[in-house]
């Protein structure tokens, strides 16, 4: 399973303005891929009704849920927090939240990793102190594994900073479950990824721009990935 990319979705069904399921649909019609679900304070048999409910509107995208913490809720995606379990559990996608260098080192068999926070952020005030874009860079020039940019990402510029910084996506919460048009709202966000991913031409001796030498259209990775 390939790992998350783009603008990835954490739920928070206690601010998710008009609904959850609302939200969510909204953000995958806006072009998000991958939402990591967690709510971790449900009952599992809710959790897990939850889930196939997500699931359900992610399918015909060919979207991933990724479930926060070891169950992954019939599912086969969890993003587990920094302090444990160690080793992962072998699922087909384990993602990690992580911090600071120390705990990126822990990672072994994980496919991912989130940092946090890059901003200061509403949903966890004080929380930090943020990394900021220099900060960000650094740990993904020491991180095994690929790194989301978590934490107060909520405008175009920030998704830019984050991605030039080396991040394959930015995971985001309050600026989509907040908003009054998560579609719009994603949308925006996902064309400040894709822009930022997209090879700039290179510019000519006399200052005009030309294609890459190799006449090949660029690859550029999309906002999401298959189930």
């Amino acid at each position: 399973m390939t790992p998350p990319s783009g603008v990835v979705v954490l739920t928070d069904r206690l601010v998710a303005r008009g609904g959850l399921d609302r939200v969510v649909a909204g953000a995958v019609a806006g072009g998000v891929r991958w939402v990591v679900l967690r709510e971790k304070d449900l009952p599992r048999a809710e959790r897990a009704a939850l889930a196939a409910d997500l699931r359900a509107i992610l399918v015909d995208v060919g979207g991933t849920l990724i479930v926060a913490g070891p169950d992954p809720l019939g599912g086969d995606a969890v993003h587990l927090p920094a302090a444990g379990p160690y080793p992962p559990p072998t699922h087909q996608l384990v993602g990690r939240s992580c911090h600071n260098r120390t705990e990126l080192d822990r990672l072994t068999t994980e496919h991912y990793a989130t940092v946090s926070p890059v901003w200061p952020t509403r949903t966890k005030p004080g929380y930090g102190p943020p990394l900021r874009p220099e900060g960000l860079r650094k740990l993904i020039e020491v991180s095994p594994v690929p790194l989301l940019a978590l934490g107060g990402v909520e405008t175009p510029e920030q998704v830019t900073a984050c991605i030039e910084a080396g991040a394959v996506g930015v995971a985001v919460l309050g600026a989509l479950m907040r908003a009054k048009d998560p579609t719009e709202t994603a949308t925006t966000l996902i064309n400040a990824f894709q822009e930022a991913v997209t090879p700039k031409p290179s510019k000519s001796r006399h200052g005009g721009s030309r294609p890459p030498r190799t006449g090949l259209r660029p690859t550029v990775p999309t906002p999401g990935g298959q189930a």
